[in-house]
């Protein structure tokens, strides 16, 4: 079965599974989000979607423990959202690494006493335009180890404490590229692809236990490893690379509309929202 929403200010976004329609009067963007108080790990919470998650969590009475590779940035993010009032702390957290997914979710009950919603956001890209003969190993591997391997770690770290939450949630993001498209890259359509068959399961298993799991699949959103792919592909094809710069930086959606639709999906009013969710 498939929905149809409007968030207030963006694009119409659409997502398949179990559910009813929601009141098109309250929308996305409203404070009526219930936030207050719930505890949110966001991977790859330094820049872009995860960034842009983060701040508007935390603004809506969310308090958010962000874990990033990108430690200086990462860190501004936090220090950011604590000057506008909010509550974040940042773990410097390696998703591919199960001892820095366990302390990232430890560094959540240290400073808030529990855990109420994952966001897996850490992503990478590489390998764009090579044929699978020129594609490396070691690169096919660091793309699952993060892209993939990296939920299963951070979500693995976090059941514990998920379990004892009153209405856990954990947000995948997945990508169009790799369950509706082709990916310029195979290890990130594949990555992609096997986020999409990890959702799909984890849902099954955690449904039971009240714990309601979500797949967003988008198709183009302005993030920093989005338009530097773009980039490197007009270079590789010997166009224009600032040109395509220019095109993606107008064409792409806004991070801030997907942080709108995180924000819903980790609150308790997107309860009744199951499944996978495609926005453009």
């Amino acid at each position: 079965m498939t929905f149809d929403l409007v968030v207030q200010g963006g694009p119409v976004v659409e997502w398949m599974g179990r559910g009813r329609r929601r009141n098109q009067n309250k929308g996305f963007g409203g404070n009526h989000m219930e936030l207050e108080d719930r505890v949110v790990i966001i991977t790859g919470g330094a820049r872009g979607i995860g960034a842009a998650a983060a701040q508007t969590i935390a603004t809506k009475g969310g308090r958010v423990v962000l874990g990033d590779i990108l430690e200086k940035e990462g860190e501004a993010t936090a220090a950011a959202i604590r000057a506008a009032g909010g509550k974040a702390v940042f773990v410097r957290t390696d998703v591919s690494k199960e001892a820095e997914c366990a302390r990232l979710a430890a560094a959540a009950i240290e400073h808030y006493a529990k855990l109420d919603v994952v966001i897996c956001s850490a992503g990478i890209l590489e390998g764009s335009m090579l044929q699978a003969e020129a594609l490396d190993e070691a690169t096919f591997e660091r793309v699952l180890g993060v892209n993939l391997k990296g939920m299963f770690l951070t979500v693995k770290s976090a059941l514990p404490h998920l379990r004892k939450a009153e209405k856990g949630v954990v947000l995948l993001l997945g990508s169009q590229f790799g369950t509706k498209l082709p990916s310029s890259s195979l290890a990130y359509g594949a990555s992609k692809g096997g986020v999409h068959g990890f959702a799909m399961t984890l849902e099954a298993q955690l449904a039971p236990h009240g714990i309601r799991v979500n797949e967003i699949c988008s198709l183009s959103i302005r993030t920093p490893m989005r338009i530097e792919n773009l980039v490197n592909q007009a270079r590789l094809a010997g166009r224009d690379p600032e040109k395509a710069r220019a095109e993606v930086t107008k064409e792409a959606g806004d991070p801030q509309v997907l942080a709108l639709l995180l924000a819903f999906l980790a609150s308790t009013d997107g309860d009744f929202v199951r499944g996978t969710i495609y926005t453009r």
